[in-house]
């Protein structure tokens, strides 16, 4: 029996090891996977061009008795390129692989690794960093076990859409309040970001102005600074 997986995957982090290896951590579909590049910080080796951050290559790992797998095949399939091109979308993508390194530790999921691809793509296409942010935390969470509950508020009534809410950060609840910036579009737009691929949002006529608060709200839950 081989054993031998062959995936494609995307490179969350990289360490030198020796004089010319490389400890990789990869997130494939299947889960995150540590393995050794051999030789690969080398002059003319033929696996460093597709072990490059911010692409996704297919990729062969050769299992052997210790958890560290060994990279014996590597080939680029995509290179997003543009974002090294953006310090903003640089910045974020960093964020992204450094949050789903931590995170695929914990909790494997095929999902992880759609979700990283996906917005990995949409920074590159130059999409609205604002719209990639959105729905890379509100499905980060919800993959993570922490989905925004989008149904009931604070109290367990029923969100209604001709009321307004804010988000209150401590309880990671709605709260319902006249003045909130959360009415019933911004729980559609929310709602849609959950249920569908990033790249649907895209045909949302004035999905920019829905944006601030659904991200804001989105950050909360995972614990972020706004």
């Amino acid at each position: 029996m081989s054993n031998d997986l062959r995936s494609k995957a995307i490179i969350l982090h990289r360490t030198n090891y020796g004089e010319s290896d490389r400890i990789l951590n990869l997130l494939t579909p299947e889960g995150k996977v540590a393995a050794l590049a051999r030789g690969v910080r080398k002059e003319k080796s033929k696996l460093a061009g597709a072990v490059e951050p911010f692409s996704v290559s297919d990729v062969v790992i050769h299992q052997g008795r210790s958890d560290l797998g060994t990279l014996t095949s590597a080939k680029m399939l995509k290179f997003y390129s543009q974002i090294i091109t953006d310090l903003n979308r640089l910045e974020l993508a960093g964020i992204f692989l450094k949050k789903i390194n931590l995170a695929a530790d914990q909790v494997t999921s095929p999902e992880y690794f759609s979700l990283l691809e996906q917005s990995l793509a949409g920074l590159n296409e130059k999409l609205s960093i604002s719209l990639v942010e959105a729905w890379f935390w509100l499905n980060f969470a919800r993959i993570s076990g922490e989905e925004v509950n989008l149904i009931y508020d604070i109290n367990g009534e029923k969100l209604s859409p001709e009321m307004a809410y804010y988000w209150d950060s401590s309880e990671l609840s709605l709260k319902l309040n006249p003045s909130g910036d959360i009415k019933s579009r911004e729980i559609k737009l929310a709602r849609f970001l959950l249920a569908n691929p990033l790249a649907w949002a895209t045909k949302i006529d004035n999905v920019e102005e829905s944006l601030p608060p659904i991200l804001r709200l989105a950050k909360s839950v995972n614990r972020l600074k706004n």
